[in-house]
């Protein structure tokens, strides 16, 4: 939280764009290129990433959700990235309303 004081303020667009994880695109004409991350902080998307391998292994629905992604065929850093996203949104909304983590979210 010391490196994203926005936390619970801004949208899970903004939130996602500080922090680094917002997919930009690569296109230009009828070019259609990959999708990747960066800018943002980098202290935070550190620290974020050893967080989310804890979720992952831990939390049944980040398990669930990195297994899925890995069974479609993405890599693990994508995948990984992609839930990266989904635990700062959370936390984001969790900061925002005052509730606690729950195990089970609709």
């Amino acid at each position: 939280m010391a490196y994203l004081p926005e936390l619970g303020s801004v949208g899970r667009r903004e939130i996602a764009a500080l922090s680094g994880l917002a997919p930009y695109n690569n296109d230009s004409g009828k070019h259609k290129g990959k999708r990747y991350i960066c800018g943002g902080r980098f202290s935070v998307r550190r620290s974020l990433y050893m967080a989310c391998w804890s979720v992952i292994r831990f939390q049944p629905e980040f398990n669930a959700r990195y297994k899925a992604l890995r069974d479609k065929g993405k890599c693990a850093k994508v995948a990984l990235i992609a839930c990266m996203r989904v635990l700062l949104i959370r936390l984001n909304a969790m900061i925002r309303d005052g509730s606690e983590w729950s195990d089970c979210v609709a």
